[in-house]
C-alpha cells in the first residue's frame, strides 16, 4: 500500500520551466536581485528558484509580493494605488489596507480577451450541451445587466441566485459585479428553510431561480422553493425564473408561481453595450455563507480586489492555469468552490461547466465529459475517487489515450490510497499527471494549502502553503509545532480576508469568528486540524470544531437542529460525523419525549424534514436514540466530544459539561462500530 509521503510525481524539466510558477519565481528574481535582505533563517543566498526560499519571501515581503502577483496575473487597474499594502498594528492581523486608492471590475477581467475564443462549454444533466464564445457571453453579459438597472440594481446592492451550475448562473453573477453590485448563490437542492435563512440577511433585489433540474435521470421540481422563498423576501424587485431544461424537455405541469419572468423575457431582445463599474478594491463582490454550525449562517462578504487577486494567484501560479488551458470542477452553486472555478476566465482559460450526477447514468459520466471536453484541469473529490475504486470502475477504459494535466481534489483530504489510484489509473503512459489535493475554505474564498507545480507530489499530503499564506500548525498554548496533530492558523494579512459579515457592523461576530482564539499575537485560526510534514507539505485530518463534512460537503449542525427539533416527539439532538475509510458520515442523536419510540416512520419523518427543508445531504446516515445530549455549564452542545466518544478518543473537556454521565452512552459506541 501507498505510504505517506512517497514521491509519486516530480515535475519534468519541460514542465518546471514552462510553468507560471517558475516564470513568476524568473521574475521577481530578476527584479530584486538574489541578495535581498529576508527574514529567513536560511543559510545559503536567496535564489527564488527554490520555492522554499520563495514562500518565505513572499510572507516577509507582502506588499511586493502581492504587487508582483498583480503584475504577472495581468490585473487591470482602472484607477492604480498609491501603496500595495499597509500593515496593521503590531501583532494584529485585522486592519490591513491594501492597494489603496486602486479602482477595478472583477467582470471586466473575466470577459477579456478575443470575442472569438471558445471560453465556455455547458454540459447539464438532462439537456444538450452549450458552447459560447467569449462575444456571446459578453453580449448576453450586456442585455442580463441592463435588466438589472431597469429593476434598480445599483452599486452595492446584492442580487441573489438560487440556481444550477449552468450558464445563466454565471452570465447574472457576470452582470451583477460588472455594474458593482454583489453576488451571492444558493444551490437549488437546498431547500426553503435553508435558503431563506440565508437571504433574507442580504435583502437581494433580484434573485434567479433554477426552476427545474435533472439529477440521477429524475428531474426536481424547484416551485415550492420558489414560492416560500419570494414570500420571504418582500424587498424583491424581481424573481427571474432560469429553466436550462426547456429546450429538450417539456415543462411539466405543476404549482404555479405568480410573479415569475422568464430569463429571456427579463433579458429582451436589444442588444447593449456592456460597460464595468470601477469599484474599489476592498468593495464587497461576494456574499458566501458559513455551514450554519452555532446559529443561523454567517454571511461572510469578499472583496473584488482580494477575490479576484487570489484566485488568480491560486489558478495560475500554484494550478498551472491559464491561456490553453480548460477547467471542469465538480461543484454546485451554492459552494465556494463554484466561485473559485468561474475565476479561471480571468487568467484566459475556458471552462467546463458540468451540472448533475456523477454517477449516472454510471460513474464514467463525469470522465467522459473531460475526455470529450479535452478538459486539461479536472476537479473531484476524494469521495468520488473513492467511490471509482470501491466500485472498480475501469477509468482508463473510458479515458483511452486521454488524461488531464492536472486533477484537483477538494471537500475531504485525499487519502495515500487516493492518490496512488490516480496515478495508476488516471495518468497517462509517462505518468506526468500533477495532483492537487487543495484546502481552504467558504471563510476565505480560497485555500491556505494547495499544488504547487514545482514541487514532486507526494502521497498523503498536500504540497505547500500557498504564496502569501503564512501558515503554521500551533499547538493549544500558540507554540508552532511539526510532525504532529495541531490548529491550522494564518500568521499574517492576506488579501481575501473577509471584509467582514453582513450586519456585523462593529465587527465582533468577525473577529470572534476567527481572532479570539490565539490573541498574542491575534492570528487567524482556521479550525481545522494539520500535521506540517519535514517535506513542508501538509495533512489534514478534518475539523476542529463542529461541522459536518460527508461526502467533502460542509454542513453546520445548528441548521439541522433547527429543522429536527420542530418534529413531534423529539426533545432533543445531536449530530456529529462519524470517520470510517476516509470519509464521514453524519449520525444523528435524538433525545426523545417520554412514551415516544424511534420507530421507522419517526426515522422517515426526520430524513423527509431535513431533505424538503434543507437539502439530500443534510439527511444521516444513521439516526439513533439516546437518553440525554451532553451540554457544556454554559449551555451549549458538545459536538467535539461526542465525534471523540464515538470514536475511543480521550475527551479533554469532560469537567466542562453539566451532565458529563451522558458521554457514557455515546462511548459505547467506539467498540460497537467497525472502524
Amino acid at each position: 500500500m501507498t505510504a505517506y509521503s512517497d514521491i509519486l510525481w516530480t515535475p519534468s524539466a519541460q514542465r518546471l520551466a514552462a510553468s507560471h510558477m517558475s516564470r513568476f519565481a524568473a521574475m521577481v528574481s530578476r527584479r530584486i536581485g538574489l541578495d535581498v535582505d529576508v527574514d529567513v533563517d536560511v543559510d545559503v543566498d536567496l535564489n527564488l528558484a527554490s520555492h522554499r526560499h520563495l514562500h518565505a519571501w513572499s510572507v516577509t515581503n507582502t506588499g511586493a509580493f502581492w504587487e508582483a502577483v498583480a503584475e504577472y496575473c495581468g490585473v487591470k487597474f482602472m484607477t492604480p494605488s498609491t501603496r500595495a499594502y499597509q500593515p496593521p498594528i503590531k501583532g494584529k492581523m485585522l486592519g490591513a489596507r491594501w492597494f489603496e486608492g486602486a479602482t477595478l471590475n472583477y467582470a471586466e477581467h473575466l470577459l477579456a480577451g478575443d470575442p472569438a475564443a471558445e471560453v465556455l462549454i455547458a454540459l447539464a444533466e438532462g439537456t444538450d450541451k452549450r458552447v459560447y464564445t467569449r462575444g456571446t457571453l459578453r453580449a448576453e453579459v450586456a442585455r442580463c445587466a441592463a435588466a438589472l438597472k431597469r429593476c434598480g440594481v445599483t452599486a452595492g446592492d446584492r442580487v441573489a441566485g438560487v440556481v444550477a451550475n449552468v450558464p445563466e448562473a454565471l452570465i447574472a453573477m457576470l452582470a451583477t459585479t460588472a455594474i458593482g453590485a454583489v453576488w451571492s448563490s444558493c444551490s437549488p437542492d437546498f431547500g426553503a428553510a435553508a435558503v431563506t435563512d440565508r437571504l433574507k440577511q442580504i435583502e437581494p433585489k433580484v434573485v434567479f431561480f433554477t426552476e427545474r433540474y435533472q439529477y440521477g435521470d429524475k428531474v426536481f421540481d424547484c416551485a415550492a422553493q420558489i414560492a416560500a422563498t419570494s414570500l420571504a423576501l418582500p424587498g424583491l424587485r424581481a424573481t427571474v425564473a432560469i429553466d436550462h431544461l426547456a429546450s429538450a424537455q417539456p415543462a411539466t405541469k405543476g404549482t404555479q408561481v405568480s410573479g415569475l419572468i422568464p430569463w429571456a423575457e427579463f433579458l429582451g431582445d436589444d442588444h447593449h453595450k456592456l460597460e464595468f463599474a470601477p469599484r474599489r478594491f476592498d468593495d464587497p463582490l461576494f456574499i458566501l455563507f458559513s455551514s450554519g454550525t452555532t446559529g443561523v449562517p454567517k454571511a461572510i462578504v469578499h472583496s473584488v480586489g482580494g477575490t479576484l487577486l487570489q484566485h488568480l494567484k491560486e489558478l495560475m501560479l500554484h494550478s498551472d492555469v491559464g491561456p490553453g488551458s480548460r477547467l471542469m470542477f465538480y461543484t454546485t452553486c451554492g459552494w465556494m468552490m463554484w466561485n473559485w472555478m468561474v475565476s479561471a476566465l480571468a487568467t484566459g482559460a475556458s471552462l467546463v461547466l458540468f451540472e448533475g450526477s456523477v454517477a449516472s447514468p454510471d460513474l464514467g459520466v463525469f470522465w467522459r465529459a473531460a475526455k470529450d471536453c479535452a478538459v486539461t484541469a479536472l476537479g473531484t473529490s476524494p469521495k468520488f475517487i473513492a467511490t471509482c475504486m470501491t466500485q472498480g470502475y475501469d477509468v482508463r477504459k473510458v479515458l483511452g489515450s486521454y488524461a488531464p494535466r492536472t486533477v484537483l481534489t477538494t471537500g475531504a483530504p485525499l487519502l495515500p490510497e487516493h492518490f496512488a489510484w490516480l496515478y495508476a489509473t488516471v495518468a497517462p503512459a509517462d505518468g506526468d499527471l500533477h495532483v492537487a489535493s487543495i484546502s481552504g475554505g467558504t471563510d476565505i474564498v480560497s485555500c491556505f494549502m494547495l499544488g504547487t507545480p514545482t514541487l514532486p507530489v507526494r502521497a498523503g499530503e498536500i504540497q505547500a502553503a500557498g504564496l502569501g499564506m503564512d501558515v503554521d500548525a500551533w499547538d493549544d498554548e500558540g507554540k508552532s509545532c511539526r510532525g504532529v496533530k495541531a490548529e491550522l492558523v494564518c500568521k499574517t494579512p492576506f488579501p481575501s480576508m473577509p471584509v467582514g459579515f453582513w450586519n456585523d457592523a462593529d465587527g465582533k461576530r468577525y473577529h470572534a469568528a476567527y481572532f479570539e482564539h490565539f490573541t498574542d499575537p491575534e492570528v487567524w485560526r482556521h479550525g481545522d486540524f494539520i500535521e506540517i510534514t519535514s517535506n513542508g507539505g501538509v495533512i489534514v485530518y478534518g475539523r476542529s470544531d463542529a461541522t459536518l463534512n460527508p461526502g467533502g460537503v460542509r454542513i453546520g449542525t445548528a441548521e439541522l437542529y433547527r429543522q429536527v427539533e420542530t418534529i413531534t416527539g423529539i426533545v432533543d439532538s445531536i449530530a456529529v460525523a462519524h470517520r470510517q475509510g476516509g470519509d464521514e458520515s453524519i449520525v444523528l442523536f435524538v433525545k426523545l419525549a417520554p412514551g415516544v419510540i424511534l420507530d421507522e416512520a419517526l426515522q422517515k419523518a426526520i430524513k423527509r424534514t431535513l431533505r424538503e427543508r434543507l437539502t439530500p445531504r443534510h439527511v444521516p446516515r444513521q439516526i439513533i436514540s439516546v437518553a440525554d445530549i451532553p451540554y457544556t455549564r454554559s449551555g451549549k452542545k458538545v459536538e467535539l466530544a461526542v465525534t471523540q466518544a464515538i470514536h475511543g478518543e480521550p475527551i479533554a473537556n469532560l469537567a466542562a459539561l453539566a451532565n458529563p454521565e451522558a458521554i457514557a452512552e455515546f462511548q459505547a459506541f467506539a467498540t460497537a462500530w467497525p472502524k
